[in-house]
């Protein structure tokens, strides 16, 4: 499985707004130029996140975007779901019978199913609160550089 870049995107923005909308609505165009993101892509992002309940936006001079629920109840597999669709990866396709089938079902069995249920269980239980958080925690770590 790989995430695409509108997901990696989507997670980027919406890690951003999270840690500024606590206090005003955030302009696209700056969650766009914060992260170095095409503000006509972003728009594309935000119009799926939209639609999934994901983010509100306000119009006019003063608007931009906010959360819609609080970053805590906002999970990684949500995210992945409003901009992909299905995250998971695809059942094995096989032939209805005979050895090609039975090999079919034990690569579903033994690899697909657990896989898949591995990252759905990891992005269900990932926050955008938990993401934030990190984000927070890796930036303090401040390395000096002295110069002589």
């Amino acid at each position: 499985m790989r995430f695409s870049m509108k997901s990696r995107y989507a997670f980027r923005a919406l890690i951003d707004l999270a840690m500024n909308s606590k206090t005003a609505h955030v302009p696209l165009n700056v969650l766009a130029e914060r992260n170095r993101i095409s503000p006509q892509f972003l728009e594309q992002v935000f119009a799926s996140l939209r639609r999934a309940n994901l983010v509100k936006s306000v119009k006019g001079p003063q608007g931009g975007y906010y959360l819609a629920r609080p970053a805590s109840e906002i999970t990684a597999s949500d995210i992945l779901f409003a901009v992909d669709g299905n995250y998971c990866i695809p059942d094995e396709e096989s032939a209805d019978s005979g050895k090609d089938g039975e090999i079919s079902q034990v690569i579903q069995d033994l690899i697909i199913d657990p896989l898949n249920e591995q990252m759905r269980n990891i992005l269900e239980h990932v926050t955008l609160e938990d993401m934030e958080e990190q984000y927070i925690r890796q930036s303090r770590k401040v390395s000096y550089m002295y110069y002589i």
